[in-house]
């Protein structure tokens, strides 16, 4: 058989699925290449063939002579075992993971990226994807879309392609991609031809992504290669930055509780590291000064104490009620009051107008959903249709097709399930209800996987659905991430006034 015309055989054994440069399929060329197509912006998909001594793109009549059907099935098993070295490179406050290798088609890969990074790695990426370059045909380099680096990954990525697309040999693309299991791959880099300018322009569904991710890892919610790795946090130093956050607001009130809160909330969560049951007076000083602070960001406050352990005492000065655009710190704060029974601070909370956290652009509408339906069920005189009417909206919003700002393994093992276990909790279906807080519980613990960080000791909004529940007769069963005496009410102590 001639070289140039390969026997069914020989495709079915040597072809691989191959990215080439757009500029490649020429109009000299493009008559006999019909079934390449275009898969983003520079790149185009075609077949070749893996000879011993060259490389050969195949043609419709190659294609045609096995079926395209058995030759993709056969082209995309070879492209996966293609040998590939993989490396972690950390950058700034990013980490970049590179393929590359002697193969014609390592940066090929980048079409069928998650199952090339689970095959060589044995990680899954995350629903969102990941960035990703091919520079050259003997490389590839992403970063998983997870966390707030994602932002620095941006610029780190797009400069890197840029000067490894103009060394190489082998070019591929200088672009920026955006690898989506279901988009595939969207350029993010735009080329003015004329000048020859690069820039970066995520779309706005990766902008949205974006947003809520440097949100979410700002306030240490997402369980993160970096969080799992992080030793124990210093209570001892959280302690002190909660002091000094606070006592700061005494000269300058007009900064906000903000952080204060942030603070807080970490020391509260980070004290049942050590103290699970939520037995100790520390302990409960810590909720008791989140609570505290959460109510004040929201609602303002009068000048009151606020006890951090150990004797530590911190005035917190009069404050104004100045309601940030902060969906997610609302929630905390009622969490916090509806654990902590505090009523009066659970009323101010549903006080705070709507369209207040409605301008938070950070988040999903399911959050906003589930904040509704906590307002109205804590509201006197709103029917309990109403409640009923916001909780099944907070459902219909947070399936995959609905969520574009949240990861959605947080979604789904984090932030979605304080409302199941309150659907269950609202019917009155006891039996139900212990299903679903065991299905919770167990959801918690499987997306932190023993992380120290302060969010992985306690499953807050489980907790306050719970401490409902417990306190509307249900058998609850308290174990981490369910402090015993914060549930049972035996901990609870006198809280200041708001």
């Amino acid at each position: 058989m001639n070289a140039d015309h390969p026997t069914p055989d020989e495709l079915l054994r040597d072809a691989h699925a191959r990215l080439l440069p757009a500029d490649a399929i020429t109009p000299e060329i493009a008559g006999s290449m019909r079934y390449a197509r275009k898969v983003a912006e520079g790149l185009v998909f075609a077949y070749a063939l893996d000879r011993p001594s060259d490389v050969r793109i195949l043609t419709d009549p190659d294609v045609e002579g096995v079926g395209p059907e058995e030759l993709g099935r056969a082209a995309y098993a070879n492209l996966m075992r293609v040998p590939v070295t993989h490396e972690e490179i950390p950058h700034d406050s990013t980490v970049l993971h590179s393929f590359y290798g002697d193969s014609h088609f390592v940066g090929s890969q980048a079409l069928f990226l998650s199952a090339a990074v689970h095959r060589v790695t044995g990680e899954s990426l995350p629903h969102a994807g990941a960035l990703v370059v091919v520079p050259s045909r003997h490389n590839l380099v992403y970063h998983p879309i997870a966390d707030g680096t994602v932002v620095d990954a941006v610029n780190s990525l797009a400069a890197y392609a840029l000067g490894a697309f103009e060394d190489g040999p082998g070019a591929l693309s200088p672009r920026l991609y955006w690898w989506h299991h279901r988009r595939g791959l969207t350029s993010l880099t735009v080329i003015d031809e004329q000048s020859r300018a690069f820039s970066v322009q995520p779309p706005p569904a990766l902008l949205d992504l974006m947003r809520g991710l440097v949100r979410l890892d700002r306030s240490g919610r997402l369980a993160t290669r970096a969080t799992a790795a992080a030793p124990a946090p210093d209570l001892a130093e959280l302690t002190r930055a909660a002091h000094r956050s606070v006592a700061a607001l005494a000269e300058e009130p007009a900064a906000g509780p903000g952080e204060a809160f942030a603070s807080a909330v970490a020391l509260a969560h980070a004290r049942c590291a050590t103290d699970p049951q939520a037995s100790y007076v520390d302990t409960w000083d810590a909720w008791c000064t989140a609570l505290q602070l959460g109510c004040a960001l929201f609602t303002g406050a009068q000048p009151q104490d606020c006890h951090l352990g150990e004797d530590l005492v911190v005035r917190l000065p009069a404050l104004p009620a100045a309601p940030p655009a902060d969906a997610r710190a609302w929630l905390d704060a009622l969490y916090l009051a509806i654990v902590c029974r505090d009523g009066e601070r659970v009323r101010r909370l549903c006080q705070v107008p709507q369209e207040v956290l409605r301008q938070d652009e950070s988040v999903d509408g399911y959050v906003l959903h589930w904040a509704d339906t906590l307002r109205a069920y804590f509201s006197e005189g709103v029917p309990v249709d109403e409640v009923v009417k916001n909780l099944l909206a907070t459902m219909e919003t947070s399936g995959p097709e609905e969520v574009t700002h949240a990861p959605l393994e947080f979604v789904n093992a984090v932030d979605y399930q304080p409302a199941a276990l309150f659907h269950r909790f609202l019917a009155r279906d006891a039996e139900a209800f212990a299903g679903a807080l065991a299905e919770a519980v167990t959801e918690h613990g499987a997306y932190w996987g023993g992380s120290a960080a302060p969010r992985a000791q306690v499953a807050l909004g489980v907790l306050a659905v719970a401490s409902l529940a417990h306190d509307h007769g249900f058998t609850v069963d308290a174990a981490p991430p369910l402090p015993l005496y914060l549930l049972n009410r035996e901990r609870i102590e006198a809280i200041p006034s708001p």
